[in-house]
């Protein structure tokens, strides 16, 4: 048996998701609420192993409700038509409903969260500059847009993800992955170990033995730039070859 929650601010979508899952024996609805405020108390209190979180709500946003949802338990996003909410499914590889919610996709939705998650990172399409970000690990998990992605560094086969907000997450994704994906036009691998967000560079230096290191908003300690990686990077910063 599969305890639900379904979180929406819209009392008839509501109980359409209810009278639809009723045809599901295997899911056991335990709990509702409206409110980003009424949320975090339903999800604090109320074990469960799937949350249908709708975007819109009184209160904020369901994307702020990510990381009060307990890490086993699984996500599916419900909303009205909105592309950037769909590109951020989309490109994160998480399951998603659209309001009217139909029987069908409801059941193909269920279906997918029954199957066991991949050990292994999904594979992600590339990101663009203007998309959101899902970077999830065993504790914890939330949404950023790439904008926001200051540092990133490479921790074996994680990496540890520096934000505007100076928060930092480790996910299970490879620096390779990252270069990979996000767009070349604003992130830029500097170190066999860091790519940072060119856009978030705000200066650089050599030391006494000409070791160079990059200034970076919102990242306390500096990043390091590899020889090999300076000569691009110096073409990127404004200001750069000159000082050369």
């Amino acid at each position: 048996m599969t305890r639900a929650l379904i979180i929406d601010d819209e009392a008839p979508a509501r109980a359409d998701l209810r009278a639809m899952l009723a045809a599901h024996p295997e899911i056991k609805l335990v709990g509702e609420a409206a409110t980003v405020k009424s949320a975090r108390t339903l999800l604090a209190h109320t074990p469960c192993e799937l949350v249908f979180l709708d975007i819109a709500l009184i209160g904020g946003s369901g994307f702020d409700l990510v990381p009060c949802v307990r890490p086993d338990a699984r996500i599916i996003f419900v909303t009205a038509h909105n592309e950037h909410a769909l590109r951020a499914f989309e490109v994160n590889a998480l399951d998603y409903l659209l309001k009217p919610v139909k029987a069908g996709r409801l059941a193909a939705a269920l279906a997918r969260i029954a199957r066991p998650a991949p050990a292994a990172e999904p594979a992600t399409p590339a990101l663009r500059s203007d998309d959101i970000v899902h970077l999830h690990s065993a504790g914890q998990a939330r949404f950023a847009p790439v904008a926001d992605l200051c540092v990133i560094e490479a921790q074996e086969n994680y990496s540890l993800v520096h934000l505007a907000d100076r928060t930092s997450f480790l996910v299970r994704r490879t620096l390779k992955t990252w270069e990979e994906i996000l767009p070349a036009a604003q992130f830029l691998r500097v170190h066999r170990t860091g790519i940072v967000n060119l856009a978030r560079v705000t200066g650089y230096r050599r030391d006494a033995s000409r070791a160079l290191t990059l200034q970076v908003q919102h990242v306390a300690e500096p990043v390091a730039v590899g020889r090999l990686f300076w000569p691009e990077l110096k073409t990127r910063l404004p200001g750069a070859a000159a000082g050369e």
